[in-house]
């Protein structure tokens, strides 16, 4: 018997085992990778002081956060397809939003647990109820697990989310494709120039180039196309070379210095498919589960993702502390905070990739970021 048992070993499920551990309460996380560096862990993270940092601190990890802070990394600059500089704010040192490798936190995460919290390799392929709040979780390897409590940080394709809700993800019309520039100073100078030293954004209606500036010279690109699913589904990204053609061709006329983003990838493109919960989505109680972050409100990407996801993990891990002698009111007061977090959250996640890729891209952007009015720049 496991009594506490987390699905996911991502920002949110780590956060909770880290505060039920300060709270001296053990707790077990089953991961599906086989090790910590069986795949890379995305790029860079704006980790907020609203809600991401208030849960480091609840961690009792914000001063060693403070240490792997990529430096100057809150910068942003926006261009036009011909590279002209339309915003280029540089980073004030607040550190109101400071940028950190997603890997890097992981392992900050990772190494305030103590060893052998996280099972690698352990791949759940069912679970089932069991009553009284009790389940049973089935995984790859054929073993076994009975649970009192299960939490599902196990990201929008949970295999947790069936036993509280039917909703699925919809994709919502826009694909991002992954690309990667290394050493990219000195092997891409041009491209490494135009995006400066932090968060970089080309964009127009329905379309862009996101691209963010990481450790020891790396570009690490979203490349935005809105298209139905069928059009990303028919080109072969088997095929990088072709793959990366066929992309590029949607940026003809743009600068080379940002279709050298797409074209020059040192990397095979990944194309990822963005994907959403209905908004609002929340279930009734069910005994011994929940969900936290995009398990339970995936939005699309605008900042936010890890930041709730890491928030729910500190607020739920609270709630379990303030009431270890009763799962069901502890998760009673977590969900009741957790659906009001969401449902404000995925409006204001719609909001801002409109902003990005809608039809007034990117001035409407432009206006949040420095206080002025959308323009149609007509």
């Amino acid at each position: 018997m496991t009594p506490i048992s987390i699905i996911g070993a991502g920002p949110g499920g780590l956060t909770l085992a880290r505060v039920l551990h300060v709270h001296g309460i053990s707790v077990t996380v089953y991961e599906a990778d086989a090790s910590p560096e069986a795949r890379t862990q995305g790029g860079m993270l704006d980790i907020h002081d609203y809600n991401g940092q208030l849960a480091l601190k609840e961690a009792g990890l914000l001063d060693e956060f403070r240490r792997i802070v990529h430096e100057g990394g809150e910068a942003t600059r926006i261009v036009d397809p011909q590279g002209n500089i339309l915003v280029d704010q540089p980073d004030d040192g607040s550190g109101i939003r400071p940028e950190v490798l997603r890997g890097d936190l992981r392992r900050l995460l990772l190494d305030s647990l103590p060893p052998g919290t996280v099972q690698w390799g352990r791949k759940l392929s069912s679970v089932r109820a069991l009553g009284a709040g009790k389940h049973e979780l089935r995984f790859a390897d054929g073993s076994t697990v009975t649970t009192d409590l299960l939490v599902g940080a196990d990201g929008a394709w949970s295999k947790i989310r069936p036993l509280l809700s039917d909703a699925k993800p919809e994709y919502v019309g826009t694909t991002y494709i992954e690309t990667y520039l290394l050493d990219a100073d000195a092997r891409h100078a041009a491209s490494a120039k135009k995006v400066g030293g932090g968060a970089f954004y080309a964009l127009t209606p329905g379309k862009g180039i996101v691209t963010h500036r990481e450790t020891n010279g790396v570009l690490h690109t979203y490349v935005a196309l809105t298209k139905p699913k069928e059009w990303v589904e028919e080109i072969d990204f088997a095929d990088a070379k072709a793959a990366r053609a066929r992309v590029a061709a949607e940026f003809e006329s743009w600068a080379p210095e940002l279709t050298a983003l797409i074209t020059d990838g040192d990397t095979d493109p990944v194309p990822r498919m963005i994907h959403k919960l209905p908004a609002g989505h929340r279930w009734n109680r069910v005994p011994g589960v929940t969900l936290l972050g995009d398990a339970a409100h995936l939005s699309p990407p605008d900042g936010e993702g890890a930041n709730l996801a890491m928030y729910d993990g500190s607020e739920l891990g609270k709630a379990i502390a303030a009431h270890r002698n009763d799962f069901e009111a502890a998760l009673t007061e977590y969900e009741e905070a957790m659906f009001v977090r969401g449902t404000k959250a995925a409006p204001e996640a719609a909001e801002t990739f409109e902003l990005c890729f809608g039809a007034t891209a990117p001035h409407g952007l432009i206006a949040m970021l420095t206080g002025g009015e959308a323009s149609t720049g007509r």
